[in-house]
């Protein structure tokens, strides 16, 4: 006897996903509490850093974003890769209706493609806290925060690279419908290219400005 094949909405529409629960939460619920979580964690970070007079702004930029992006690895894609069966979950827990709505832009979430699982999970495990101690860094004036965010910036767009090309490798057709396939694919993943980018370039002016005041120090010395 063959098991019932449960209805979903992704593509492809033959995926098996046998025990599949709808979501039950509204679009507008879980892209608003994703909305207001993460703009309560930027006025926070924004409030704490302004307690000093002399960090500059865009040190405080940065360090709302490191610490928005090191929770999104750590909370968001760190559930994903440790709840393979989220699509069956049927008590409307807020991170499993995420990446079953979610999963509507990119199907290869809700199917477990093992690229998608690898990058998340060493996303997940290595950026996630390496984002976070970029703000403890900042805001101490390490001298590795360069360096760090630099490396972690190339991180992420090199998991972003491999996100974007592995989908265009395998058809990119896993969203159901395009609306889903620009909101969620290409528009939210967009900021983890621009602005790693920008963050990438102004470490390296940063870093090469560093070591070029040590060498004329150097000469200087001489």
């Amino acid at each position: 006897m063959e098991a019932t094949q449960s209805p979903h909405p992704y593509v492809p529409r033959d995926l098996e996903l046998p025990g599949y629960v709808p979501v039950l939460l509204s679009q507008l619920t879980i892209l608003g509490v994703y909305g207001t979580a993460s703009v309560l964690v930027v006025f926070f970070i924004w409030f704490i850093s302004g307690r000093s007079p002399k960090r500059p702004t865009v040190d405080r930029i940065l360090m709302c974003w490191w610490a928005f992006t090191g929770l999104t690895h750590m909370i968001l894609e760190g559930y994903f890769v440790f709840s393979p069966e989220f699509y069956k979950d049927k008590s409307a827990f807020y991170l499993s209706e995420v990446w079953k709505e979610y999963s509507k832009g990119d199907s290869r979430y809700v199917g477990r493609d093992s690229a998608i699982v690898t990058v998340e999970g060493l996303t997940a495990v290595l950026e996630g806290p390496a984002c976070l101690l970029a703000v403890y860094a900042i805001a101490k004036a390490k001298s590795y925060s360069h360096i760090l965010q630099f490396a972690i910036s190339l991180g992420q767009l090199y998991g972003t690279a491999v996100y974007f090309i592995t989908a265009l490798l395998e058809g990119d057709n896993f969203a159901a419908s395009p609306l889903y396939y620009y909101t969620y694919y290409v528009v939210m993943n967009s900021f983890w290219i621009v602005i790693p980018t920008a963050i990438s370039v102004r470490c390296w002016k940063k870093t090469c400005a560093a070591f070029n005041n040590q060498g004329q120090k150097k000469e200087k010395s001489r």
